[in-house]
């Protein structure tokens, strides 16, 4: 909060869920029907999809008044983003990533027709929000409050109801964050799908909370079983592409959690799958609170209101300010002067009537001057209006002339897809042809398949065998060194007693 305006509440947003908290002093609850209060500090965050992050450098030898519009030409060029969109972005220097020529920024890129539409609800019932922060950088106050060690490497997975994300802090700086492919609702419909009935997300959101991921249905703990070995699988390929990207040696913690609470189990999985020591996202803010459960990200925003804004990154993407004070308002200061002078009139009247003459005097001149532009504008509008219309004209043919490029480019992207994506089946069957006869699997049939538009290909191979045993190595031997090109999926192995051997169906998924 500013130095220069101090508030008696803070109130925060989560525009997702729209849902408020209004903390005073150390402590913090729940508003069912938050309202606009003119000493009431209102701070939101952006998730992860809601924006677009890249590390940019640019020279050293670039003025300090000229990093933005430096960083709004590089962000354009890099990231190809459309020119007739006039983004909003925002920026901090990453100190770690300078080098001897080249300053580095964490550039955030955000759509404000995003903002506009995420944020309207909240708006509505609050009025004004004083601050808009990329969730990522919310986790700086853990460090600035020393709630954290200052030192080392950290990595922190929050699962929200329609995001979840990976960001990386080292040396109490943000180096990188990520959204992951599972927010809770993404894990509910996948749930659903590997159990082969459906439930509600309330329902399986409780038995998350309540009883982990080992509950008592051995149906349901099955189905976490697979759910969650597939989103860490996810998170640790992202975490492979940090550290090489980002020059990473070692995690010294990673802190996992939900903005349903803790979930039994989940650090166990994490430091399982991830081979990393792994911690509850759940840290002692200081603040009481009467509510069962509060969402992390609410008791972050808080936290970072409270900081003084060089403790804190100053990223801030509001649209919605409040207004000025009414001394600096147009319309305030329209009326002082306006008092100033009812006053200076009722005190001096003999020259208020003297310049009310002087007024008609000029007024008469100005009315002649008028007339005269007046003609002038007219001309200068029929200019306009013909130049206008020749302009529509020009616009017309060249968005005929796009439509049809565009046509050709997309044409020519799919043949580019289909001669370089295309996978060779045959060299892929023959491939696995040689694994199978390592581990002695006979191959009785292929099936190759394409869907989602041809960007899910699945090869089909019907497996048989003389022991359980062929099977299950080749398929651990797959798995190890094919991982990276194939998703492998091997349901089922069952015996038939005409043949003596053992019949499985294998699906390789290339990635």
């Amino acid at each position: 909060m500013s130095k220069q305006q101090t508030f008696s509440t803070i109130i925060s947003a989560n525009p997702y869920r729209k849902d408020f908290y209004v903390g005073t002093l150390n402590s913090i609850s729940s508003i069912a029907s938050p309202s606009f209060a003119k000493e009431q500090y209102a701070v939101s965050f952006l998730n992860t999809k809601g924006f677009i992050s890249a590390l940019i450098g640019i020279s050293k030898n670039v003025p300090e008044d000229d990093v933005y519009d430096a960083l709004e030409n590089k962000v354009y060029e890099e990231l190809a983003l459309d020119m007739a969109v006039e983004y909003q972005f925002q920026y901090i220097e990453a100190i770690n990533n300078s080098t001897e020529s080249e300053r580095f920024y964490h550039v955030f890129i955000v759509d404000p027709l995003t903002l506009e539409q995420e944020f309207a609800p909240t708006i509505q019932a609050i009025k004004y929000i004083d601050q808009i922060v990329p969730v990522p950088l919310l986790l700086k106050s853990l460090y600035v409050k020393e709630i954290l060690d200052s030192s080392g490497t950290h990595g922190f997975i929050y699962f929200q109801e329609n995001d979840a994300f990976l960001t990386i802090y080292r040396d109490q700086e943000f180096v990188y964050t990520k959204s992951l492919k599972y927010s809770l609702k993404q894990m509910h419909e996948r749930f659903c799908e590997i159990l082969g009935e459906v439930i509600d997300l309330g329902s399986f959101e409780n038995i998350l909370s309540m009883q982990g991921l080992n509950p008592s249905n051995q149906e349901y703990q099955k189905a976490f079983f697979k759910l969650f070995g597939e989103v860490f699988l996810h998170i640790n390929d992202i975490i492979t592409y940090a550290k090489r990207a980002f020059e990473i040696k070692q995690f010294d913690a990673i802190y996992t959690g939900t903005a349903i609470g803790s979930i039994s189990g989940l650090d166990e999985y994490a430091q399982t799958y991830l081979g990393l020591k792994a911690h509850p996202f759940e840290f002692d803010y200081g603040f009481k609170t009467a509510d069962k459960v509060v969402d992390q990200i609410h008791q972050l925003m808080h936290l970072y209101a409270r900081l003084e804004s060089e403790e804190r990154y100053e990223c801030n993407f509001t649209l919605f300010h409040r207004p000025p004070p009414f001394a600096k308002r147009d319309s305030g200061k329209f009326i002082l002067v306006a008092a100033a002078s009812l006053a200076v009139a009722l005190l001096y009247p003999g020259t208020y009537w003297g310049l009310s003459y002087v007024e008609e005097f000029h007024y008469a001149l100005m009315n002649q001057e008028y007339e005269k532009v007046h003609i002038e504008k007219i001309t200068r509008e029929q200019i306009i209006n013909l130049k206008t219309a020749n302009k529509n004209a020009a616009q017309a043919l060249l968005d005929e002339q796009k439509t049809a490029y565009k046509q050709k480019q997309d044409t020519l992207i799919q043949v580019h897809d289909k001669k370089v994506n295309y996978p060779m089946k045959a060299k892929i069957a023959a491939d696995f042809t040689r694994s199978f006869n390592q581990y002695r699997v006979k191959l009785q049939s292929v099936g190759y398949t394409e869907e989602n538009n041809s960007t899910v290909k699945t090869f089909n191979f019907m497996l048989t065998a003389g022991k359980t045993q062929d099977i299950t190595a080749l398929l651990k031997h797959l798995t190890d060194t094919k991982r990276d090109r194939y998703d492998f999926d091997l349901q089922l192995i069952s015996y038939d007693g005409n043949t003596s051997s053992y019949l499985s169906e294998l699906k390789a998924v290339l990635k």
